[in-house]
């Protein structure tokens, strides 16, 4: 018995492991956020292993029966649709179940989009703190506060059609002339990363409306 928490890749395929191709194959179960989307993986690299869906919407559910398959001697790979599996996806609520009932855990280095996209932006790296996705609306304003006082270097993943949006808030909270860095769509045919204050970030993407994933990185305050 053993949960393996399995990287893959947040744009290339080239990107994948030997390591996570060999664990693939050689569970039991695999559990997928989309078993759609990781299904053009599992085939693209041939890996015939049954999988069944476990996303957000589910996990509550089927923690505890997951954890019984565990205990019966199943060996079971955790994958979300790209990146390490529990930042800013499902994961967390069964690490802590199988660690709660003795069951190893082992995650593998790889993929995730936060560590590219930091050493990328030209901006302190020695200290940061990940922040993931920003409350929507209740709790927002408490957080924008805390992070004005904030001195690492903070990494925050927003959505394309809220980048420009959550751009002005930071730059309302923050000040107009905190340097940040956007990487949008790592890894792939047209990605991209644009540098410079929170408000020349806010304009550009006014102008020129972003796609695909992305990860805002923000100066820590002086």
């Amino acid at each position: 018995m053993k949960l393996y928490l399995v990287p893959t890749p947040i744009g290339n395929l080239e990107d994948m492991t030997f390591r996570a191709i060999h664990v693939l194959k050689q569970v039991d179960l695999v559990l997928a956020e989309d078993t759609r989307t990781s299904g053009k993986l599992m085939k693209h690299f041939e890996i015939a292993t049954p999988m069944q869906s476990h996303h957000m919407h589910n996990e509550h559910k089927t923690v505890d029966h997951l954890v019984s398959k565990l205990r019966g001697g199943t060996t079971i790979a955790l994958i979300s649709d790209a990146g390490t599996p529990a930042i800013s996806d499902p994961g967390f609520l069964l690490t802590r179940a199988c660690i709660q009932n003795d069951i190893p855990v082992e995650c593998l280095p790889g993929a995730t989009a936060f560590v590219p996209a930091l050493v990328n932006s030209g901006l302190p790296n020695e200290k940061f703190v990940f922040e993931g996705f920003l409350p929507v609306k209740k709790g927002r304003q408490t957080r924008l506060l805390k992070l004005a006082e904030e001195d690492r270097t903070m990494i925050l993943y927003e959505s394309p059609h809220k980048l420009v949006k959550t751009l002005h808030h930071l730059s309302e909270y923050l000040g107009v002339d905190r340097q940040a860095s956007v990487s949008r769509e790592l890894t792939k045919l047209f990605e991209e990363t644009q540098r410079g204050t929170l408000t020349e970030l806010a304009t550009y993407y006014t102008n020129k409306p972003p796609k695909g994933e992305i990860v805002l990185i923000v100066s820590g305050n002086k």
